[in-house]
């Protein structure tokens, strides 16, 4: 997959959440925002705002959620103390069960495939390696001495 094909599949993620009918609307990131926007504002005045609390796996898990959090102009904080993993939000839990996780989910399952590819492209390319995962090996057996020993 190359960054194009990336971009565009993002795209049709979004607009997937949106809920757009046409192909010409798939396209038009702008107007995909628009819509969810229009459903938060709908679902606020239905299911008030509750407190959540996110652990995202790492470094780019969270970049994503924190990104998409803001494009829908909601406010990700930490409290003082928390992990750097972690992100708070403040937000109708309908949006979050509907729209923001399972959009979440689809944007960095995606982003994950495709660092995936590049990182496994790389390594082969440059490294000209094998980047398969470590053998699993059995622990080593530990000798039971039963008792006390003289060192002497």
């Amino acid at each position: 997959m190359d960054e194009s094909h990336l971009l565009e599949k993002l795209a049709k993620i979004e607009a997937l959440f949106a809920g757009t009918t046409s192909d010409g609307e798939r396209g038009a990131a702008a107007e995909a925002r628009r819509r969810i926007l229009e459903r938060l504002a709908e679902v606020r005045a239905l299911d008030p705002p509750v407190d959540y609390k996110f652990t995202l796996a790492d470094t780019w898990s969270r970049r994503v959620f924190l990104a998409l959090c803001r494009r829908y102009e909601l406010t990700p904080y930490r409290r003082r103390g928390q992990r750097y993993t972690t992100v708070m939000l403040k937000v109708p839990r309908r949006f979050v069960d509907e729209t923001l996780w399972p959009e979440y989910t689809q944007l960095n399952d995606t982003l994950r495939s495709y660092l995936e590819e590049v990182t496994e492209r790389v390594v082969s390319q440059v490294l000209q390696a094998d980047s398969s995962e470590a053998d699993e090996a059995d622990e080593p057996r530990q000798l039971n001495l039963g008792g006390k020993r003289d060192a002497s």
